[in-house]
């Protein structure tokens, strides 16, 4: 099973109808503002994505957390990187997040081995 594709197909799919629906100015400013969040500023793109991932880890977003994991993973961000990015995650958020943490190296590792 390929849930690094399966998850991109959905991801997309379900985005197109979202921004297709008439009078969703509120969705739409919010996909822009998450654009815009990311771009470089004083903090460049590659340290917001970690606080992204950090973050979604902590609120257990699974959606989210593999959102980050893929954009962490274009970055060219190491298996190191990711494994002090989850221990991180886990300080802050405490054991709840260890399930997050299984699911999300299973998607690394799966990210990883589609090169």
């Amino acid at each position: 099973m390929d849930t690094v594709k399966e998850f991109n197909a959905y991801r997309e799919r379900m985005n197109e109808k979202m921004m297709s629906a008439p009078n969703n100015k509120i969705m739409k400013r919010i996909y822009s503002l998450d654009t815009l969040t990311y771009q470089d500023g004083a903090l460049d793109n590659k340290t917001k994505e970690m606080l992204g991932l950090v973050a979604s880890m902590v609120l257990r977003c699974d959606d989210c957390i593999r959102y980050h994991l893929q954009t962490c993973h274009e970055l060219g961000l190491s298996t190191e990187e990711m494994m002090e990015i989850f221990g991180i995650a886990n300080l802050v958020g405490g054991t709840i997040v260890i399930p997050h943490t299984r699911r999300a190296l299973e998607y690394w590792e799966e990210l990883s081995e589609n090169q």
